[in-house]
């Protein structure tokens, strides 16, 4: 899954855009943990929204 379908999916899924980057890794983490994505993918992906400054809602105990 590349960037531009993440936010295709979250919008389809959500009918909304995600109102931050945190939300789009706090959603793309729960495919993962749905088995909806594989490990490769979601390790691209949480990393490379980890370096544009996303946070998890993990990180902060509030999931």
């Amino acid at each position: 899954m590349q960037i531009n379908e993440l936010f295709s999916t979250y919008e389809r899924d959500r009918n909304q855009q995600p109102e931050s980057i945190n939300h789009l890794l706090d959603y793309y983490q729960k495919k993962y943990i749905a088995g909806e994505i594989d490990i490769k993918h979601y390790q691209t992906i949480y990393y490379y929204l980890q370096k544009q400054g996303a946070k998890s809602a993990h990180d902060y105990g509030t999931f």
